[in-house]
């Protein structure tokens, strides 16, 4: 919605779920108050990653947020006295409700939850006024900043608040999950989540979903077919790909977007 292409998304995702576990396994944290925690810090590390690009735009802004995914990633894989390294985080524990162990069908319902929650969130925030501004920033920052609008805050503020949610996501992950290393989190899950986004429709908060959902259910057939494990993976990658051509050619705003270019046309006529 503000323009922002931040492929080292997944960067913040490591840094919540890292930051939850850790809490959970060293201090006893509970699942509740560390999956606020590790958003909380993944959106710091959002201010910290705008502080020296939030003035780059397009391609540039790109590669350094590439860059930073990079760092986190072999952050996550050589401190070991923090982070074990390659050697990972087991027995992350399950979270807590009245005493209840959350798992299977019950996890579900509570990532549903959090998804019920983070949707109306961002709903409301892209339908507000506060909204209107990330969108004219990415319209024309020009002319956003010959309204008065401090176009380097919103920016930070809209990288720290996607920051925030991807650190929830990453508790979620790691608590279900209940062990996590630094494979998890590399450069490939940032371009799985940039695909999403894409397939789903560019600037539409239901595409998004939409785009999660048949990205992750599409290939799950091929789980009946008699190949190796490899050859799953490689042709898992070759349907993302082909999926992303086919829409990329035949609809660029993806299944639910918005075509920017004759939303302009009908702005100016």
């Amino acid at each position: 919605f503000t323009g922002l292409l931040n492929i080292g998304h997944v960067a913040f995702y490591g840094v919540g779920a890292y930051t939850s576990a850790l809490l959970a396994l060293n201090f006893g944290v509970p699942f509740w108050l560390g999956c606020l925690l590790g958003g909380l810090i993944a959106g710091l590390f959002g201010l910290l990653l705008a502080v020296p690009t939030i003035k780059l735009k397009g391609d540039y802004l790109a590669i350094a947020t590439l860059g930073f995914a990079i760092i986190v990633e072999n952050v996550f894989r050589n401190w070991t006295g923090l982070t074990r390294g390659p050697l990972g985080l087991p027995g992350i524990p399950k979270p807590l409700f009245f005493g209840v162990t959350l798992s299977g069908f019950s996890y579900l319902i509570l990532v549903l939850v959090f998804l019920l929650i983070t949707y109306l969130f961002i709903r409301h925030i892209v339908n507000s006024p506060y909204g209107r501004v990330l969108k004219s920033i990415r319209e024309d920052e020009l002319v956003a900043t010959s309204l008065g609008k401090n176009v380097i805050r919103y920016k930070t503020q809209a990288l720290m608040i996607s920051a925030f949610f991807a650190g929830v996501a990453g508790s979620l992950y790691a608590h279900y999950i209940t062990f996590i290393d630094p494979s998890s989190f590399s450069i490939l899950e940032s371009i799985l989540i940039i695909s999403m986004v894409i397939v789903g429709g560019l600037a539409s908060v239901e595409g998004s979903i939409i785009g999660a959902i048949i990205l992750i259910l599409l290939p799950e057939p091929l789980r009946f077919l008699p190949l190796p494990s490899f050859a799953i993976g490689a042709l898992r990658q070759m349907i993302y790909a082909g999926i992303l051509i086919f829409l990329l050619v035949k609809r660029p705003q993806g299944i639910t977007g918005e075509n920017l270019k004759e939303a302009k046309n009908a702005a100016g006529s």
